[in-house]
């Protein structure tokens, strides 16, 4: 038996934030099932308090559809449809953003 999944592709997507207005398009990928990695740069060098607003809107809506919303870093937030949840470091709680630590150096047997 063939589940309906099978018969839809969903696409890892990455589009830039350059105003207010592409909100709607990255919420219409969301919807659609696809992964986006927004670059959120081009609205941020014109307007933090847009981007702010922006970012906010994006986290309503995903929260309000069972999706998932992260930081990657600090030009980028990664956002999932419902059904795709995004790994944490350290968290098991969905809301906390991912942090841009730099991971310790190992010992490696033999290089001390």
């Amino acid at each position: 038996m063939m589940s309906a999944i099978a018969h839809s592709s969903t696409y890892v997507k990455a589009l830039p934030l350059q105003e207010l207005d592409d909100v709607e398009t990255i919420k219409a990928e969301i919807k659609t099932g696809n992964i986006v990695i927004v670059r959120i740069t081009p609205l941020a060098r014109r307007s933090v308090d847009e981007t702010k607003l922006a970012i906010t809107e994006l986290t309503d809506h995903v929260k309000s559809i069972g999706g998932d919303i992260a930081r990657l870093g600090e030009e980028r937030i990664v956002i999932t449809p419902p059904g795709v949840r995004i790994w944490r470091r350290e968290s098991a709680v969905a809301e906390a953003p991912i942090e841009a630590a730099v991971p310790a150096a190992e010992s490696v047997r033999g290089t001390n």
